[in-house]
């Protein structure tokens, strides 16, 4: 229980009708799950408005209603007004848990890639360092031992602070979180005081009728973590740089290969080895050290940069920053799986024309003697992904095998049809294997001598969606499938 004065302490809001008086039992935002006692805060959604359900709202047995307009609500229901209900619930879930935020220094990371692997290896760094660290992103929360599977990039503020909260109960010393352009629109992490607030890069990217209005709209977004956050910490070699940081009110660090930047990468040198692809260079600045990753590419470098620039805030030693940087991985992206001696395998969650267009280009850089390329793509999504994809593959793959994704409600070989009519703008040889275990079968079994082979879009994902259902599908499953079978014959 907690006093309705007590959670309201940080808002602006007008009392119109009812009292202030008393204690609550729950805070509530979701009409199904409305309770006895219990605080409501009305959320206008695309689809539904709970505003036009107050009175079956407070019959169900809320006694507080806050709401951006005035609604009906029946005598002995308090109605309280704010400007913008997702920024209340935002403040009112930080009181109900108690502001455990506070209790821990909270990492926030936005940029339109490189978001899930750098928050992945700034936890790597600080836990070899010896710090207890939560995370929370595009592919789950984690709070000591646990781990939950995620729905969104940056979850309801009401789940964050939940989290959170779980987070300083498990002894967590610091959270590292992936915050979307979409989360920070929608306020749910409004009231987190942000100890570095971290950019990555900005490209076009989650701009349409459900998401921003706006290439502007989206850059504007994504800046609103520097007015949020204590240190910032930006990679300056990015075109959107000043964009993106314009009226920031934190101090500012910088990572890049600019000699402007405060951690500055240089004698960059790809190392590609049978069964190994990584990445070495010389950081200079505010540390002078080497560094090798295993994990391929110059975006691997400004991930790496962000991470050694955010824990030497930690003072994490250079020992324990190489030491973890050589061993730190993220599920699904860019993950080697060793299946021979002969070519490298890997799995990737590229899973639209940008993604896919850097990784392959990436790749390409190590000259194999093929780059193959496994992908398909999801049913119900826009055709254009799908036409988009077929010609970044037929233009950077030297051979494509068109699979099927999560199908959903549409016909896999329609799609595949799709990705077709991308794929034949450019000279790229494909076949089609509908049967994505089928697909990794041929390419297993047609691997040659310096190939590079990317098992495309699934990354992290478990399941494939068929008709409503998610049934079991791990690429890492069916790799090890596919070669017992192949040992077996």
């Amino acid at each position: 229980m907690k006093t309705i004065t007590g959670l309201l302490e940080r808002l602006d809001y007008r009392v119109i009708d009812g009292s202030l008086d008393g204690e609550i039992s729950a805070l509530v935002y979701d009409s199904r799950k409305v309770t006895e006692g219990c605080m409501f805060v009305c959320i206008k959604g695309a689809a539904y408005d709970s505003h036009e359900h107050t009175e079956e709202i407070a019959a169900a047995g809320a006694r507080v209603i806050v709401a951006e307009r005035p609604v009906k609500v029946p005598e002995g229901v308090t109605l309280v007004l704010v400007d913008d209900s997702r920024y209340a619930l935002a403040l009112l879930s930080a009181a109900w848990f108690d502001y455990p935020a506070e209790k821990m220094k909270v990492i926030g990371i936005t940029g339109t890639k490189g978001k899930t692997t750098t928050t992945f290896m700034v936890k790597g760094i600080l836990e070899h360092a010896g710090y207890k660290v939560g995370l929370m992103g595009t592919i789950e929360i984690i709070i000591g031992e646990e781990h939950i599977p995620a729905c969104n990039t940056t979850p309801e503020s009401y789940f964050i602070q939940e989290y959170f909260a779980r987070m300083v109960e498990a002894g967590c010393e610091l959270c590292v979180m992936e915050v979307s352009s979409q989360g920070l629109m929608m306020h749910r992490t409004a009231g987190i005081p942000f100890e570095i607030g971290i950019f990555t890069n900005l490209a076009p990217d989650h701009i349409g009728p459900n998401e921003h209005a706006s290439f502007e709209e989206y850059a504007a977004c994504k800046g609103m973590l520097f007015r949020q956050c204590r240190l910032g910490i930006a990679n300056i070699d990015d075109e959107h740089f000043h964009m993106v940081l314009d009226g920031h009110t934190c101090e500012l660090e910088t990572i890049g290969f600019s000699e402007a930047a405060d951690y500055r990468a240089s004698n960059m040198e790809l190392i590609g080895r049978p069964g190994y692809l990584g990445v070495k260079y010389h950081v200079s600045g505010k540390l002078d050290m080497d560094v090798e990753i295993d994990i391929p590419g110059r975006f691997s470098v400004y991930n790496s940069l962000v991470a050694i620039a955010v824990c030497e805030h930690f003072k994490v030693s250079e020992d324990d920053l190489k030491a973890a940087l050589r061993v730190v991985k993220t599920k699904g992206r860019i993950e080697l799986v060793k299946v021979s001696d002969d070519f490298i395998l890997m799995i990737d969650y590229a899973h639209n024309a940008m993604a896919l267009e850097s990784l392959l280009s990436t790749l390409r850089e190590y000259h194999p003697k093929r780059l193959v390329c496994v992908f398909g793509c999801g049913g119900n999504r826009s055709k254009l992904r799908r036409y988009e994809m077929g010609e970044v593959s037929g233009k950077l793959a030297d051979l494509t095998v068109i699979t099927s994704d999560n199908p959903r409600f549409e016909e896999p070989q329609d799609i595949i049809n799709d990705i077709k009519i991308g794929m034949e703008k450019t000279d790229g040889k494909y076949i089609e294997i509908c049967d994505r275990k089928e697909a990794i079968r041929y390419v297993i079994e047609h691997g040659e001598k310096g190939d590079v082979i990317v098992l495309a879009g699934k990354g992290h994902e478990d399941y494939q969606e068929i008709k409503g259902v998610k049934y079991p599908m791990d690429e890492r499953v069916l790799i090890q499938e596919v070669l017992k079978e192949l040992s077996e014959k």
